[in-house]
């Protein structure tokens, strides 16, 4: 009886220790990985999706729009994070990247400098301070990105000064960056660009987001200022029932030292129903004007002017793993959108499935 009581002792000791390291340990090893078959009834015959579409860009083919692996080190006063990752998505989205800075997903320091504030300067390759979407799908209302989402930046390089007050209703941080979307700084530019964010929490169903970019990402020879801000705003209004409503603007200049500017503007909005606790289903409006190609140059009469809408159904078949599926139809001004017998039309229908797995 003694050493029936001892051993549990024993075994519960044990499992103390053992749960106190899991508890303490400051290193912490994640993982993602999304496969997604597309088709669009154009069936474009390089078998990519439009140009400005970075994000589920390839046609008629199994393939892996992201997969990566990240390693998170947080201790009271430091913070590091290292994700490699490889997909179609880093492929389009790190196209201007040298060498192995094309499957670098995130690598950053932080460090806090306020002992009693949480007051922290973070430096290296950082996740985008601008816009509600990200490259993770699962962590999205929707399965692919919208328009706004795939045409500004997804990460970015630089460092950065962050504050969150004590009761977490506002974050705020001022950043010096590499560029707009740039790991290495385009050649000949020898200026830095700048932004901010500005997050307010009321309650816990309600956030709302202000963030901007100034600077230049072309060589010093043809400096073009650009100026640029987003703003969006996520509600849960009932338990099952959430919205985002999101609009990008921008500016920059006609060539260099002028006084007049080229604008585009994104508006969207994205409604979610979560029928149960696997099964969701959501629905997005969303129009991007950008008549100057100064994100996205079509060549045409009238630019890029283009309205889209999707439908779009989640099943999660277990906690960490769910698939998707929608349905998106753009239609634009101007005939932009190729067929396989490279014919332009002004409609660019497609359907896509996926699979993620985080771990």
């Amino acid at each position: 009886m003694k050493n029936t009581i001892l051993m549990a002792l024993l075994m519960l000791g044990l499992s103390n220790m053992i749960l106190a390291q899991e508890v303490s340990n400051p290193l912490k090893i994640s993982g993602y990985a999304e496969v997604y078959y597309q088709y669009d009834f154009n069936n474009p015959i390089n078998n990519n999706r439009p140009s400005f579409t970075y994000s589920h860009n390839r046609n008629n083919e199994v393939n892996l729009n992201l997969g990566l692996i990240k390693a998170n080190y947080e201790t009271e006063k430091l913070r590091a994070n290292l994700a490699l990752a490889a997909g179609s998505y880093m492929n389009a989205n790190y196209a201007a990247e040298p060498g192995v800075l094309k499957n670098i997903y995130e690598a950053n320091v932080g460090i806090k400098i306020s002992k009693s504030k949480n007051l922290w300067i973070d430096a290296g390759i950082l996740p985008s301070h601008i816009g509600f979407e990200s490259a993770v799908s699962k962590d999205c209302f929707t399965l692919t990105r919208s328009m706004l989402a795939d045409n500004s930046p997804y990460f970015e390089s630089g460092a950065k000064i962050s504050y969150t007050s004590e009761s977490g209703k506002w974050f705020i941080s001022g950043l010096v960056l590499n560029g707009w979307q740039r790991i290495q700084r385009v050649d000949g530019n020898s200026t830095v660009a700048f932004g901010h964010q500005l997050t307010y929490k009321p309650t816990e169903k309600i956030t709302l987001n202000s963030s901007s970019f100034i600077g230049n990402d072309k060589p010093d020879s043809i400096r073009q200022m650009r100026y640029f801000h987003n703003l969006y705003g996520i509600f849960q209004l009932t338990e099952k029932f959430a919205l985002i409503t999101g609009f990008d603007m921008g500016a920059e200049q006609k060539s260099k030292g002028s006084e007049q500017y080229n604008v585009w503007y994104s508006p969207v909005i994205i409604a979610k129903y979560s029928a149960t606790e696997k099964m969701s289903f959501a629905v997005r409006g969303e129009y991007y004007q950008d008549k100057n190609g100064v994100i996205i140059a079509t060549g045409t009469e009238n630019g890029f002017q283009t309205f889209g809408y999707s439908l779009n159904a989640d099943y999660w078949i277990l906690p960490n793993l769910v698939w998707r599926t929608e349905i998106k139809n753009l239609s634009s001004k101007d005939a932009i959108f190729f067929n396989q017998e490279m014919n332009t039309r002004q409609n660019d229908f497609s359907a896509v499935t996926s699979l993620a797995v985080s771990f």
